[in-house]
């Protein structure tokens, strides 16, 4: 009789293994179809070559860390916490990459335009202005203009190959270029006076958003004092006083409390900065 309660024993855990297997294994296909390959085809763009399954390692590993780390430095809690931030840890740093990325081709447009005017006026194409832009400029533009033309060079259009260029590299400012540039090669416009033009756009833009910002540079840090400050002032009681901290962190309304702290930082912290993020 015992033999068999054990052997049931062994296979309803087997089977709720096979099934916690089966459900997780489809979440980590689930996840690698809507997310893992977006994030590396952010990646493909930025000439940053990685597989989808491979990122779908990494983001395992990183959040199979972070669990780890919170398990041994404080609790199980904590653990899952931190692994569901570790989950998403590796498209936090692609977005951070595509954001830093696009910044720097807005800013080497500006002198890209420039010299693209001065070329017209010496009487060059536009395949021949990229390709001459393609070899001055470093990376990222210099990157997405040698792509732009070697797509012309294999039979592309001109106007899809600067479409392509567009969803590439995701920056407004670039979709203003090439929707002008279309328009312009389509009605027959002076080329070299409207990348002047827009150029000269671009760089005011880039003046009143460094105005901006040093505007909103003390709202920004008071905002980052006032969400620190209760969570230092926690720290300092847990340390100076833990007779008082611990008893209320082991008790139901204490862990309650202390999520309803962070919720409401974390809110805090999204209004101030939905209200000094002011876009031009």
């Amino acid at each position: 009789m015992l033999g068999i309660v054990l052997l049931m024993s062994f296979i309803s855990a087997f089977v709720l293994v096979l099934i916690i297997f089966s459900v997780v294994n489809r979440g980590l296909e689930e996840y690698e179809d809507r997310y893992a390959t977006k994030g590396a085809q952010n990646l493909e763009n930025m000439f940053m070559f990685i597989t989808t399954r491979q990122l779908v390692v990494l983001t395992v590993s990183v959040a199979s860390v972070f669990l780890l780390l919170g398990m041994v430095l404080m609790n199980i809690y904590a653990g899952l916490i931190l692994a569901a931030f570790g989950f998403f840890f590796p498209f936090i740093g692609i977005r951070y990459l595509k954001k830093k990325r696009i910044a720097k081709f807005n800013r080497q447009l500006v002198d890209a335009l420039t010299q693209m005017s001065a070329a017209f006026k010496a009487g060059l194409t536009l395949p021949q202005a990229a390709d001459n832009i393609s070899k001055e400029i470093p990376p990222p533009l210099g990157q997405e203009f040698s792509l732009f033309v070697k797509e012309i060079k294999l039979g592309i259009p001109i106007d899809e190959a600067l479409t392509n260029l567009s969803a590439r590299v995701g920056s407004e400012d670039l979709d203003l270029v090439v929707t002008s540039t279309n328009i312009a090669r389509q009605l027959g416009g002076n080329m070299a006076e409207m990348y002047d033009i827009i150029s000269a756009t671009i760089r005011e833009r880039f003046r009143l958003e460094g105005r901006i910002a040093a505007l909103t540079a003390q709202g920004k840090m008071q905002g980052w004092v006032v969400a620190l400050m209760p969570l230092a002032l926690g720290a300092f009681l847990y340390y100076y006083r833990p007779d008082l901290m611990i008893p209320m962190l082991a008790s139901n309304f204490g862990k309650i409390l202390v999520g309803a702290i962070i919720l409401m930082e974390i809110l805090g912290m999204l209004m101030i900065r939905k209200i000094v993020n002011i876009d031009v």
